[in-house]
């Protein structure tokens, strides 16, 4: 399985439900599917079984723009943590 998206409405929010192993060749894809949705975005990754540093990046950057990402597992979450305090990120 590589990975699913969902994509759910609740009056300004919009909650996309990102499901399965996410790797670099799908950070476009996601990109996309994201930049035209509402004033407020949540990503949740309670389905989520595995990422790669380039979608642990993305993730970084889309909180940054304002992206709620909730449900991270621990492992993704700490490793969010370790880019950001790298000094290159």
């Amino acid at each position: 399985m590589t990975f699913r998206l969902e994509k759910t409405r609740s009056g300004s929010v919009t909650t996309v439900r990102l499901i399965g192993r996410l790797r670099s060749e799908h950070v476009e894809e996601l990109r996309k599917h994201l930049e035209h949705e509402g004033a407020e975005l949540v990503v949740d990754l309670s389905e989520v079984s595995l990422v790669d540093r380039e979608v642990v990046r993305f993730l970084i950057v889309c909180e940054n723009q304002g992206v709620e990402i909730v449900n991270t597992s621990p492992y993704i979450r700490k490793w969010m943590q370790r880019e950001r305090e790298e000094p290159e990120f």
